[in-house]
């Protein structure tokens, strides 16, 4: 392997502790090579039995629980969603090893609407499938694609973010226990030029970051013909409603915007509050964020932990320092604080913002919530629908069918109704993402299984017809 030129930092304390290592280019085309010639007999494995060694994965990162938890806990800064994440994976986990057989059977034949002719249909699954996965949930993001995937008879290369390598051994000793796995799937560091080197050489690849990198693996992939599965950042929209029930309310739009340091594309990054219930609201959003501390110096010691990647404050700074001079007040928090080493930001709520200010319409991936004020329910739709993103949103109203008929409304993929960032948790329902926000079938439901096969029909004339030319 050789040595990188970026440098694994500890995002606690700030200490460079090694260089990245990746694979050359040969080593790399020769890991893609094996794969390739690994992934044959995978597909031909009945699903059920990709199912099983599935499930025996499973028990493996299961008893890796701690070691794993502890590196992405090194990875991130952060604690408890490390635990989060990785039981989030052995969840997904399960979910696939029990669907996958049942969803990956062929449909029954069926008759054409020519007479005489019976349509069968299978998948063939991508021989190899790429993923490049980001730094804010390194092992939950690195697998999120590559698990479905495998289900579907594919090999997988996973290169995550160089800001968050350490986890990449410990879950690679859980695939070496797996004879039927270690030979399909493969983790490798890297950095962007690493990924770049990976959309060529896989047959699909899937990634999850920033717009302006999708835009680029979007292009990379379309030169050398193959598909990509993006999803990509997002400045998700809360809206309360009069007669929402506004504790409630506040303390899941909290959550949605400062778990992880607000450092999630489908956190909550902008609310619009009716103006009957604006104050009261923010009053209580206020009292809550106050209550959260920093978890420094421990992981474990308070709530938020550090930004992961340092680049971030600079974006977090400029978009605090517009909306101040641009007239917002900062009703708590606002400020990039340096301790031990590691960069911080407690929870931000600010008010008197508006759309010309970037927080209201950039992605700011921190725990900064800009809440403003709207007249009615047909001004919040407006402003939330005003962005280049559509990720996901939520709505919080008197009752769910006052939510949903506004829901209904937003140019958005997935709506949490009287709760946030719902889409973290719930996997089943299919959806898309819109605008800028990403591209490609549904990661979430069974359509995220079918995008990693090409669908074949088998078209058979049974009937007893004359030469077509002689008839």
């Amino acid at each position: 392997m050789s040595g990188g030129t970026y440098q694994v930092r500890d995002p606690r304390t700030g200490e460079i502790e090694r260089p990245l290592c990746p694979p050359t280019p040969t080593e790399l085309a020769d890991l893609a090579a094996r794969l390739r010639t690994a992934q044959p007999p995978w597909a031909a494995l009945s699903p059920t039995r990709r199912a099983a060694v599935l499930s025996a994965w499973r028990e493996e990162i299961a008893s890796a629980r701690d070691d794993l938890v502890a590196a992405l806990t090194a990875d991130t800064g952060r604690l408890t969603e490390s635990v989060i994440e990785v039981d989030g994976v052995l969840g997904m986990l399960d979910r696939w090893a029990a669907q996958a057989p049942a969803l990956l059977t062929p449909p029954a034949p069926r008759q054409a609407n020519v007479p005489g002719v019976e349509i069968r249909g299978d998948g063939v699954p991508y021989p190899l499938v790429g993923v490049i996965a980001p730094w804010n949930f390194p092992l939950l993001l690195g697998l999120i694609d590559a698990i479905p995937a495998l289900a579907a008879g594919c090999a997988v290369l996973v290169k995550p973010s160089e800001v968050t390598p350490r986890f990449i051994a410990p879950v690679m000793k859980t695939i070496a226990r797996v004879p039927d796995l270690r030979e399909v799937i493969a983790v490798v560091e890297g950095d962007g030029s690493t990924g770049a080197a990976v959309v060529n050489l896989v047959d699909a690849v899937a990634f999850t970051g920033s717009v302006a990198t999708g835009r680029v693996v979007a292009v990379a992939a379309a030169q050398v013909f193959i598909p990509a599965f993006l999803e990509l950042g997002g400045k998700d929209p809360a809206i309360v409603l009069a007669g929402a029930d506004l504790d409630r309310a506040g303390s899941s739009i909290l959550w949605g915007a400062t778990t992880n340091a607000g450092q999630s594309c489908l956190s909550i990054e902008r609310v619009y509050v009716e103006e009957a219930v604006f104050d009261e609201f923010v009053s209580r959003l206020v009292e809550k964020a106050e209550r959260l501390t920093l978890a420094c110096p421990r992981p474990g010691d308070g709530q938020i932990g550090p930004l992961i990647d340092p680049a971030q404050a600079t974006v977090i700074e400029r978009h605090l320092a517009d909306a101040r001079e641009k007239g917002a007040t900062v009703r708590c928090g606002g400020r990039i604080e340096h301790i031990g080493g590691g960069t911080w930001c407690r929870p931000t709520v600010l008010t008197d913002v508006d759309h010309g200010m970037s927080v209201m319409t950039e992605e700011t991936f921190g725990p900064v919530i800009p809440v403003m004020a709207v007249r009615d329910a047909d001004h919040a739709v407006e402003l939330a629908n005003d962005s280049v993103y559509g990720l996901s949103g939520a709505v919080f109203a008197a009752d769910t069918s006052a939510a949903l008929a506004v829901a209904d409304r937003l140019h958005v993929g997935a709506i949490s109704v009287n709760d946030c960032a719902l889409t973290a948790f719930v996997h089943d329902g299919e959806k898309n993402s819109f605008n800028s926000s990403g591209l490609g079938g549904s990661r979430m439901g069974p359509a995220s299984l079918n995008r990693f096969q090409r669908r074949r029909s088998y078209l058979i004339n049974n009937s007893s017809q004359p030469d077509p030319w002689w008839h």
